[in-house]
């Protein structure tokens, strides 16, 4: 099995994981799983789909690469940045779209698979760069934690901002009837 099969497997898991992820939160409501999967259906709180699923996939694709004795670099560091930036990518495409026809599921996982796409592309170049960039590798480790730490304070802190409302339940944060 080659890097390019594992990442295209990528793809489709982390889209499969998107989905287990988006319904976590309802059948365990308790503070662990609202720092990891969404609480409401914000904008905001479905970037956790993206950042946990990819997440998710590297610590799977980590075995699979080690198993297979597949040669990789900077896997921390691509782990991390692709989750990270998978965010902002999502935004700058769905948020023009969203403000200019709303709603609406087709176009939201049209572009869902487009930035898993995009970011398995990403990654796979990432791990075929032959600059190891071990230090970073081990910053990232922490700023994926910091990440998380953001995901939990905007939880039970959002902004009252439209990407942090939850249209379907008219709140901000977690509905009281999911508390």
């Amino acid at each position: 099995m080659s890097l390019k099969k594992i990442k295209i497997i990528g793809v489709v898991v982390i889209f499969l994981l998107t989905v287990l992820f988006h319904f976590l939160y309802d059948i365990f409501p308790n503070v662990v799983f609202s720092i990891f999967f969404p609480v409401n259906e914000s904008i905001w709180e479905h970037m956790k789909l993206l950042y946990s699923s990819i997440l998710v996939w590297g610590i799977i694709e980590y075995f699979i690469l080690k198993s297979k004795n597949i040669k990789f670099n900077n896997f921390g560091y691509q782990l991390f940045l692709t989750a990270f930036s998978s965010i902002p990518i999502y935004l700058i495409i769905f948020l023009p779209i969203y403000n200019l026809i709303g709603e609406n599921m087709v176009v939201s996982i049209g572009i869902l698979i487009l930035v898993i796409i995009l970011e398995q592309i990403f990654s796979y170049y990432l791990l075929k760069d032959k600059n190891d960039k071990d230090i970073l590798d081990k910053i990232s480790i922490v700023l994926i934690i910091l990440f998380y730490v953001v995901f939990a304070f905007l939880t039970y802190n959002p902004i009252k901002n439209y990407i942090f409302y939850d249209t379907q339940d008219h709140v901000y944060g977690i509905p009281i009837n999911k508390a």
